[in-house]
């Protein structure tokens, strides 16, 4: 029987992708890289925003280029990171209505960030426990996020189902060995996400899709 919710953030609870779009482009500026746009940036998202940044300079930079970049887009963002980000539709609802089970987010953000992404647009109030990029020794694909919320919780890993828009938080499910649900609105396209359990196309089929979850 389902006893755990694991919620990815970004593309999954949150649209957050114009103010990480903004901070992306603040702090490539000074390193000549053209701006690029949400939809760009939706597409790359989602191993964590040091990963994105260098990927971005150009390869003979050196090291103090990407961090310096990096720097940049931490301090704007820490600023901006409530701008445009709000909850997808159906979300606020869903969560209220989710009480009988434990619920964590684990999210390639680092935890201030995504805590502070959360209570800016109400949603902290819902969950147990929230992990970032930097809260465990290793972060999604790898399934190291979720055994640690399994041993917190002290559940099994058939009481637990992932809920994301990545093929990162399928892949971090599927190796952890729990069910997986992906959700099509977000930063991924539906072929990304054929790998999952189940599909849904918005937030409040959670409250449909949970009990045949539960069945597998």
């Amino acid at each position: 029987m389902l006893k755990l919710l694991i919620f990815d953030l970004d593309g999954t609870l949150a649209d957050t992708s114009k103010d990480i779009t903004d901070a992306v482009n603040y702090a490539l500026k000074p390193f000549g890289v053209k701006p690029l746009s949400v939809s760009e940036i939706k597409a790359m998202v989602g191993s964590g925003i040091t990963k994105l940044i260098e990927s971005l300079i150009p390869g003979e930079r050196d090291f103090s280029a990407k961090e310096e970049a990096v720097k940049r887009f931490l301090e704007y963002y820490s600023i901006h990171l409530l701008d445009y980000t709000k909850p997808y539709p159906q979300v606020k609802e869903t969560l209220s209505k989710l009480g009988a089970y434990k619920k964590a987010v684990i999210s390639n953000k680092r935890e201030v960030l995504s805590k502070r992404v959360l209570e800016g647009i109400g949603l902290l109030k819902f969950f147990d426990i929230v992990l970032g990029s930097d809260s465990v020794s290793e972060r999604k694909p790898s399934p190291v996020p979720i055994f640690e919320l399994l041993k917190r919780f002290g559940v099994s890993k058939d009481e637990a189902v992932i809920i994301g828009d990545s093929n990162y938080d399928i892949e971090a499910g599927k190796a952890a060995g729990i069910k997986t649900i992906a959700v099509t609105y977000g930063y991924r396209d539906r072929e990304v996400l054929k790998g999952a359990d189940f599909i849904i196309d918005n937030f409040g089929e959670i409250l449909r899709i949970l009990p045949e979850v539960d069945k597998v």
